[in-house]
């Protein structure tokens, strides 16, 4: 039965995934319809982030008082009223009210779910959570691309739509599965503390910082990679530049899965260790002055390799450092910390690509990695539960 769970569990984070990745597969298409510029889609995702950092605030006091598998479902028919929303929207401005229940779908899940798994499986499963969120991100492109083939954009949206209703039938239907845990849940509940408390924990405001670096690299990659590319290599074709895009999401993917099998056996501290070697590794190879992409491209692999391990093991770490009572709370802000990292960072740093150069890439993200392990290191210093390799 739990083995049955846990699988429902990983559903949910592929329907976590899929709408993460939409706007970005459509927009191309989007902004031609709504006659607005590109750069447009940037006030859309920072809505559906914005919204996503207030339910991660919020997620604590939901977790305190509702269990775990109705803010699932609750939230699981937010995404789908944002999906259905932005597939029947004509105007680019009705897109802002639809963002809203998009986005609080999100960081409702996203907390509560990782909130649940840290606290109730190991390291392995945690990590292999995470990449099952990125199989869903993954699958929503192609499902664009195939409403842009074959219909229009909008049905990309309501085709995504079926899916997560598909998926929250499979919630419901699996709801008797939960009640394993209902017990020890409701006594974590009855014990669990706000954020204001939590936040004065020794130790917790240091992974914060560490969580936002952390998030503040990986969005920068996502975002930046091929301009690093069309800008730092010649002779490349608009197709390959763009399919680079994918390099730091594969790597993410293979640090995940290879972190599923040997999370147990490592530890999180350790993995997160290995995994910052491993990144600063890819950094570094980014330095390497030759207009051969095959070595930037190599890198960028190992740098989300590396990275691959770290959001999911801190997030996994929190009922161990800091106690059950404060591992709903710290997770929510967790999850706060880091979309705010994911959302204003990429920008700062096109801002500094534009007065300096995409050259200064390799730099940006050797700054955050850095800003990530001293952190952690910290924090782990200030808990007193710091261990020996």
């Amino acid at each position: 039965m739990i083995s049955l769970l846990l699988a429902v569990i990983y559903l949910v984070f592929i329907s976590l995934g899929l709408p993460d990745s939409l706007l970005g597969s459509g927009w191309p298409k989007m902004q031609v319809v709504f006659g607005v510029p590109s750069s447009y889609a940037g006030y859309i995702s920072m809505t559906i982030c914005f919204m996503t950092i207030i339910s991660a605030l919020l997620s604590p006091r939901m977790i305190n008082r509702v269990h775990t598998k109705w803010i699932v479902i609750s939230s699981i028919v937010l995404t789908i009223l944002g999906l259905a929303g932005f597939s029947i929207s004509h105007r680019y401005e009705m897109l802002f009210i639809f963002a809203i229940p998009y986005g609080l779908g999100a960081g409702a899940i996203d907390a509560s779910v990782n909130h649940y798994v840290a606290s109730n499986y190991s390291g392995s499963a945690m990590n292999f959570l995470h990449c099952f969120y990125g199989v869903g991100a993954m699958i929503s492109p192609y499902i664009m691309s195939l409403a842009l083939k074959y219909a229009k954009w909008n049905e990309g949206y309501l085709w995504t739509a079926f899916v997560q209703t598909a998926i929250l039938a499979i919630v419901i239907i699996s709801l008797p599965l939960w009640k394993g845990n209902e017990s020890e849940a409701e006594e974590d509940r009855q014990e669990s503390a706000g954020i204001r408390e939590s936040i004065k924990v020794p130790g917790v405001l240091l992974t914060l910082i560490a969580f936002f670096a952390y998030c503040s690299g990986e969005a920068t990659c996502f975002l930046w990679t091929p301009s690093y590319f069309a800008g730092t290599k010649s002779g490349l074709s608009d197709e390959r530049i763009a399919a680079f895009g994918a390099l730091i999401f594969s790597g993410l993917m293979l640090g995940r899965l290879i972190s599923g099998f040997i999370s147990n056996i490592f530890g999180d501290k350790k993995l997160i260790r290995l995994g910052i070697i491993l990144e600063f590794i890819g950094i570094f190879m980014l330095f390497i002055p030759t207009q051969n992409y095959l070595i930037a491209a190599i890198g960028f692999v190992i740098i989300g390799t590396g990275m691959g391990p770290v959001y999911p093991a801190i997030q996994h770490m929190a009922p161990t450092n800091f106690g059950k009572r404060y591992s709903a709370a710290v997770i929510g802000l967790q999850m706060a910390f880091a979309y705010t990292g994911s959302t204003f960072m990429p920008m700062v740093f096109g801002v500094l690509q534009q007065h300096i150069g995409i050259g200064i890439m390799p730099v940006y993200l050797i700054f955050f990695a850095i800003l990530n392990i001293g952190m952690l290191e910290l924090a782990y210093l200030r808990c007193g539960k710091i261990q020996t390799i």
